[in-house]
Parts: structure tokens; C-alpha cells; sequence
């Protein structure tokens, strides 16, 4: 990637940007933290985040959207888009439903992957995933459904990183992708109702404390088990929609 000459003096915080996004396991449609909080991660000035985030607006890999932030429009890596992605993204077009198919082979994979973390987790890797445990409880109060379905984006990708397996992980790059464009609303809808998000913090909380104790069978039996919550209660999701849709088909019937 090259930059124009005015560029160079902010050429390294825009490496150490990009690096802290690969780091937080960001993928293609999320959201950036506010300039302020994000120039406070870095320990850098506004000004100077803001010249190396333009500069990574102008080479296409982020999009900044007048009042909604700074957001990731490409991976980093294209791996996961070229083996995993494209195949099955005119699928999700044509009919969403296939995105419960993603979240059935999540269920297959991600067992796996927190069976390997639990067995070959270091103490970086968990203490990554202390963090980003932590930060899946700091977003309750942001009152922001689309900022919690992220940190439980970057919660399971760091389980993923944390099996050491490349294939696992680039895979599961792939998926989150692929659920972005299919149901990430349906999963942002999820944090809307406490007690849905109650639920979901106790299965991420009994799935991390198996992979910090070096249990992979516990480990894998929490993340099946929090997987089947989620792909039930999007189903539910999806039922209850479609019959609030055929009730305002009946004669009469204002929309809700």
C-alpha cells in the first residue's frame, strides 16, 4: 500500500492502526470506537488519528459515515473471502434463510475451536480473552445493539485465535462475515431483550472459564450449547416476525 508524500509523518500510526484492528478481530461492516476513545487506546493525539484514519479511508479499507462513526469495509486478509465468502454470498441474496446454514456449521466448527483454545491457550491468549469477555459485560452500557453483537463477534474470534489452528480461524473469519450480511440484524435484536443478553452472558462466562481452566470438553459442550440458544432463539426470532406479518394481511388489521 503506498501513501502520498504529505502521508509519511503519520505512516506509522497508520501501521499500528491497522495492526490494533487485525488485534481486535474486526471484520467488514463494524464499527471503529469513538475518535476520542480510540486516540486513548492508541495514546495518541485526535488530530493525528484522524490524519492516519483518512488515510485509510482513501485507500478503501475503512468508510466514514457523517454522524455513524468510522467503520472496516474490507478484510484484511482475503482468504476467508475467496475460499469461504463469494461461493456462498449470492445464496444469503437470494434467500437469507441460508444463513442459519453458516450457523449450523458454526455449531460443527466451533466446538473445535474452543476444545483446541481450552488445550493450547497461552496466558496472552487468555488474558485476550478475559478482555474481550470484559468488554461483551462494558457494552451493556452503551445501550447500542449493533456495538454488542461485535464484541460477541471479536469474543469468539479470539476463542478461534486462540486454538492456534489458521484453517479453524480463517474459517471462522469467513462465517462472521457471511452473518453479517445475512442475519446481523436478527443477532443485533438479540441484545435488545435483557433477559436474551443475560442468557448470553452466562453461556460466554461458562465457556471462557472452561477454556482458562484447560477443560476442552467442558469447553466444547459450552460452545454447543450457547450456539443451539442462539440458532433457537433466531428461529423464534424469524417465527414470530412471519406471524405478525400474516396477521396484518387480514382484513382490518393495522400494522403493528
Amino acid at each position: 500500500m503506498s501513501y502520498p508524500p504529505t502521508a509519511v509523518v503519520s505512516l506509522n500510526l497508520v501501521e499500528r492502526l491497522q495492526r490494533w484492528i487485525e488485534q481486535q478481530a474486526l471484520e467488514p461492516g463494524m464499527r471503529l470506537p469513538a475518535e476520542r476513545q480510540l486516540a486513548a487506546q492508541l495514546g495518541v493525539s485526535r488530530s493525528s488519528l484522524r490524519e492516519a484514519l483518512q488515510q485509510l479511508i482513501s485507500s478503501g479499507l475503512l468508510t466514514s459515515r457523517r454522524g455513524g462513526g468510522t467503520w472496516l469495509c474490507q478484510p484484511l486478509a482475503s482468504w476467508s473471502e475467496q475460499q469461504i465468502v463469494a461461493p456462498i454470498r449470492p445464496l444469503l441474496a437470494q434467500d437469507p434463510d441460508y444463513g442459519f446454514d453458516v450457523l449450523e456449521a458454526r455449531y460443527a466448527i466451533e466446538g473445535g475451536t474452543a476444545w483446541y483454545a481450552a488445550l493450547r491457550a497461552t496466558a496472552a491468549d487468555k488474558e485476550r480473552l478475559q478482555l474481550a469477555f470484559d468488554a461483551t459485560l462494558k457494552i451493556q452500557q452503551h445501550d447500542d445493539p449493533q456495538l454488542a453483537a461485535q464484541a460477541d463477534v471479536r469474543f469468539h474470534l479470539a476463542i478461534a485465535e486462540a486454538s492456534h489452528n489458521l484453517v479453524l480461524l480463517q474459517t471462522m473469519r469467513g462465517f462472521f462475515t457471511l452473518l453479517h450480511s445475512s442475519v446481523q440484524q436478527s443477532r443485533e435484536h438479540m441484545y435488545l431483550h435483557p433477559k436474551v443478553f443475560a442468557q448470553l452472558t452466562e453461556q460466554h462466562q461458562t465457556l471462557l472459564a472452561a477454556i482458562l481452566a484447560g477443560e476442552p470438553e467442558s469447553a466444547r459442550q459450552a460452545a454447543t450449547a450457547h450456539l443451539s440458544f442462539v440458532h433457537s432463539t433466531l428461529k423464534g426470532q424469524q417465527e414470530n416476525e412471519a406471524r405478525l406479518a400474516r396477521i396484518t394481511r387480514l382484513p382490518g388489521v393495522e400494522p403493528l
